[in-house]
């Protein structure tokens, strides 16, 4: 599937694209996280070489996740679980020198139009204090509940917040 950034920004965000996952896919994805979330894990005093990876592989489902992919070559992963009449919006990383290029927003909002487009709930958690909470707050996430660790937010479909 290829899906072309659209949206304020696309000078920022070109040339990126989303492809099905492959079971292949699951070790670049582990280090991804590794990468992405250790400065979070860290000041949380959660960080675990091991751990941060092993809980992407036994969370792994290529057959709802999609590869971020940016001038062709792997950018990020993200994934988006049906669960029941909402989705789990999860493993959404991106490449930290790709970060701030409105890459992740151009794939948020497209996962979220077709979110909107089924009328579903959209669920995520995020790490408190992470610099990702903002992004999810500019695109219609509230905090429903949290934790001493994570925050986990929704987002109600477009027709339901209209």
């Amino acid at each position: 599937m290829d899906t072309r950034a659209s949206g304020p920004r696309p000078e920022l965000a070109a040339g990126w694209a989303l492809r099905a996952a492959e079971p292949a896919d699951v070790e670049a994805i582990a280090e991804l996280r590794a990468s992405v979330l250790r400065p979070d894990l860290e000041r949380l005093g959660i960080f675990d070489e091991h751990r941060v990876r092993q809980r992407l592989r036994d969370s792994f489902h290529p057959r709802h996740t999609s590869i971020i992919e940016v001038d062709g070559a792997f950018a990020g992963s993200v994934t988006v679980r049906p669960d029941g009449d909402a989705r789990w919006l999860e493993h959404f990383y991106l490449a930290p020198g790709l970060q701030g290029r409105g890459i992740g927003s151009a794939v948020l909002r497209t996962l979220l139009a077709r979110a909107d487009a089924e009328g579903v709930l959209v669920r995520l958690n995020v790490l408190r204090g992470s610099a990702a909470h903002r992004l999810y707050e500019r695109h219609g996430f509230t905090v429903d509940t949290q934790d001493p660790i994570d925050l986990y937010l929704v987002r109600r479909p477009a027709a339901q917040r209209s």
